[in-house]
């Protein structure tokens, strides 16, 4: 044994010359960070667009939300059923207005005469314009024109919804690339160890200082950091999908984004965090939209019951001669009795109105929940930052103090993988808590209303 401990501390010294300069390389984008091959793009239908920044630069979070909110095609199928329905308040609107009509009428009759074994065939044509107006009508109009504004107002925040969910859709599937990213640096620095420790087992073997046990051992734990560094990969890939499609752009765009995976205190009134959710929320607005479409929906239905009063006039001409036709009146139109429909209407009415009473204390005791549980998580998330933190520390030395007994000889093959297995569950767990603290934040500010 004499006559090898000095090949021995050559090894061990060789090994600890080699092990900080693989701790510190870092992968490079175009090895174990490199996208996988797209699919194709599907071919049949309208292209998705690929803004010019995609591909070209990393790209903020604010570039991100800015292109989901101008191409995500959410949005503007909400856009479009917002212009639908305020369409409909000016055909609510409408009977107020003058009503023009034309008329052009020609028939050519043969008719048999009574008296005389003969027939005779003649035209009849004839030509009118009708004016028509509504002159009183107890308020049904306005009524209609109240409930229809009420819910296209209601239409129009679920465009503010679409783009919060939308916005929280980028931010949470920004935030998981990121975390997918730093998952790959964690386990590609994972194997550089494993490796080093693959060839410290190996010179060790060679000069007897070591069994074969911590060879197979170390190739074990070389094979595992491939792997995991595989699926890590493969995260990457996946989590870029999941933004593409928050953005509402091709698939296939080759996305990279700012690592912006940082702790950042995000100052809180608690106090105040439900009053201004209630403030902002659009789905609080859309609530108290649809009490109000349905109040005014009630004051149709009732004044329904009443009459509606019509002036008219017509002028024209008719026959072969176009003689001057023409009439003038009022008219008043009353259904007195009609089966019970209007009255069941009215109650339906009133049983709807109740319902989006309820609905709207339901929102606001929603709402106060998602905030008071957002707000929970942002706490806990800054808790375990810190923890988290700290494990990264104590695992870092006590790899490193692994790694010394292991050269040394008196530390063996199992403390040392021991020793790497927690650093890099440390790493993981540290890289997580971030990303979970920034996807809590971005959920509290769903909550809460902002953007």
């Amino acid at each position: 044994m004499t006559l090898l401990r000095p090949r021995s501390i050559a090894a061990a010294l060789l090994g600890l010359l080699a092990w900080p300069a693989a701790l510190l390389a870092q992968p490079t984008a175009a090895d174990p960070m490199a996208p996988r091959p797209p699919l194709a793009a599907p071919t049949g239908i309208r292209p998705f667009p690929a803004p010019a920044q995609i591909g070209a630069r990393e790209i903020m979070l604010e570039e991100a939300i800015a292109i989901a909110l101008d191409n995500q095609p959410q949005i503007q199928a909400r856009v479009a059923d917002y212009l639908a329905a305020k369409h409909r308040v000016a055909q609510a609107l409408s009977p107020l207005l003058p009503q023009v009509s034309a008329l052009w009428t020609a028939f050519r009759t043969r008719s048999a005469l009574a008296t005389l074994d003969s027939t005779r065939v003649f035209t009849n044509t004839g030509v009118s314009m009708t004016v028509s107006q509504l002159l009183f009508d107890f308020g049904k109009t306005w009524a209609a024109r109240d409930a229809a504004r009420a819910t296209s107002e209601s239409v129009r925040e679920e465009v503010e919804i679409a783009k919060d969910s939308i916005i929280l859709d980028v931010k949470e599937s920004y935030f998981t690339q990121l975390f997918a990213s730093r998952l790959v640096v964690v386990q590609a620095q994972a194997l550089d160890r494993a490796e080093l420790n693959l060839r410290s087992a190996r010179g060790f073997f060679e000069v007897g200082t070591r069994p074969r046990f911590d060879v197979t051992r170390a190739e074990v734990d070389v094979a595992n950091a491939r792997v995991n560094l595989i699926r890590a990969q493969n995260a990457v890939s996946q989590a870029r999908i999941l933004l593409n499609t928050a953005m509402g752009i091709a698939i296939d765009s080759p996305t990279r984004i700012k690592d912006i995976l940082a702790y950042e205190a995000v100052t809180l009134d608690r106090e105040r965090l439900v009053t201004e959710a209630l403030n902002r929320r659009p789905e609080y607005r859309q609530a108290k939209h649809k009490v109000e479409a349905s109040t005014a929906t009630v004051r149709q239905a009732f004044r329904d019951f009443f009459p509606e009063v019509t002036g008219s006039g017509t002028v024209g001409a008719a026959r072969t001669e176009f003689n001057e036709v023409w009439s003038v009146g009022v008219q008043l139109s009353w259904s007195i009795f009609d089966g019970g429909d209007r009255l069941a209407r009215h109650r339906e009415a009133q049983a709807n109105l109740e319902g989006n009473q309820a609905r709207l204390r339901e929102t606001e005791l929603r709402i106060w929940q998602e905030v008071e549980q957002a707000h929970v998580a942002v706490v806990e998330s800054q808790e375990r930052i810190e923890a988290a933190q700290k494990a990264v520390e104590s695992a870092q030395e006590n790899f490193r103090l692994s790694q010394g007994r292991f050269d040394a000889g008196v530390g063996t093959i199992i403390e040392l993988t021991d020793a790497q297995l927690a650093l890099t569950q440390a790493l993981n767990a540290e890289a997580e808590a971030l990303s979970n603290y920034r996807i809590a934040v971005a959920r509290l500010e769903r909550a809460v209303g902002r953007r």
